[in-house]
């Protein structure tokens, strides 16, 4: 889970270069037993052994809460190709450092088996903070998100986008969803990292804005009350970067395949310029009320792309390729113009005819048992 980093540009400012904005994403991963797929504390092992690889930046790998997790940051990347590149070569080198360390690279959104006892917290003085002011939540922090950072021009031209993604957060979520097992158990739901994430503060999908001294103003508010400590405490599944111009993404399981998260990163920067190209003509942000926006989301993080979806526009219910569909359209124009659609378009039919993270551990689990999915989970993070 993100316990209050905001690292996913690599430490450099993205950049908005007119209708092609500049893109940055962050992984999470956990490090499981290869026999029996519990989180392993390693972390500071396989740092130490990834920081050696030659192809590996220092500033790339990042702590987690956990010592059982990992986390990348891809530099600025101006072209999906930069993208994949980036995290294909991220993964590689930590599934080998982690298997050098006796354990096994996982991109799954949570410990899908986990032991009695709580997990160890990296020993830094930001998560004993943590820890001790959100106590049990903090036990069951083996979540994995993915976060995709996009340039924007500006604060207000940020907050106009924050408006126009709620309604698209929950489609995100179905899409995404890979995490349906959680202490050796199926959870019912497609991305149970939602739900447990959902528990944390100020979180969720955020309000609507009036303007970025709104936003600006309704922060300061939340420091002031000591509600939160500091800006990375905003959990949302959106928010503005507290420090570079981006709109950062939060909605996300962390994905099993690197092509998927490619995709999901073509999908969000395609969002977001359709977002700006309609708040500079004039059109307003679909009028979703707060429960409407609260219910889909739950109704995603639990069914995924099983069921029904809720339409952006309207929040009525309908199926949910038929919604995935629609979305495409939309963005259609601008995936176009930013040279993405082949990049996105085909993994989206893909991912619509074999189910997302969430399905595919399902089938593999039913199929193979512990072992197979521990191994297929491993295999897919380190190679696809």
């Amino acid at each position: 889970m993100d316990a209050g980093t905001d690292t996913a540009d690599g430490g450099r400012p993205l950049e908005n270069t007119g209708d092609r904005p500049t893109v940055g994403v962050e992984e999470e991963y956990l490090l499981l037993d290869p026999d029996s797929g519990l989180p392993l504390p390693r972390v500071d092992a396989v740092r130490a052994i990834a920081g050696l690889h030659p192809a590996i930046h220092h500033d790339e790998l990042q702590n987690e809460l956990l010592q059982a997790q990992v986390e990348v940051a891809t530099p600025v990347c101006r072209d999906l190709d930069e993208v994949g590149g980036h995290l294909l070569r991220l993964r590689h080198a930590l599934a080998q450092a982690a298997e050098t360390s006796g354990c096994r690279l996982a991109a799954c959104g949570t410990a899908p088996y986990a032991p009695s006892a709580p997990p160890e917290i990296v020993d830094a003085p930001r998560y004993h903070t943590i820890r001790q002011a959100v106590s049990r939540l903090a036990d069951e922090a083996m979540i994995n998100g993915m976060h995709v950072h996009v340039a924007v021009p500006d604060p207000q031209t940020g907050v106009e986008v924050l408006n126009r993604l709620r309604p698209w957060l929950p489609v995100l979520t179905a899409l995404s969803a890979n995490s349906p097992l959680w202490y050796g158990s199926d959870t019912g739901y497609a991305s149970w990292r939602t739900v447990v994430f959902g528990r944390w503060p100020i979180s969720g999908i955020p309000p609507h804005f009036a303007d970025a001294a709104d936003y600006e103003r309704r922060i300061d508010h939340l420091l002031e009350a000591r509600l939160i400590r500091d800006r990375g405490q905003l959990y949302w599944q959106a928010r503005l970067s507290a420090k570079f111009p981006t709109v950062e993404l939060r909605a996300m399981d962390v994905q099993l395949r690197a092509d998927e998260a490619v995709m999901l990163a073509g999908l969000v920067r395609a969002l977001v310029v359709t977002a700006i190209q309609d708040a500079a003509a004039g059109r307003p942000p679909a009028p979703r009320t707060p429960e409407s926006l609260e219910g889909a989301a739950w109704h995603a993080a639990r069914y995924g792309l099983g069921d029904t979806l809720h339409d952006p526009d309207t929040g009525l219910s309908r199926p949910a390729g038929e919604i995935v569909r629609g979305m495409m359209d939309r963005l259609g124009p601008a995936l176009e113009a930013l040279g993405d659609t082949r990049a996105v378009a085909p993994l989206v039919r893909r991912l619509l005819a074999e189910g997302n993270g969430a399905d595919r551990q399902r089938r593999h689990l039913a199929e193979h048992g512990r072992p197979g999915l521990i191994a297929m989970i491993a295999a897919e993070s380190a190679a696809s």
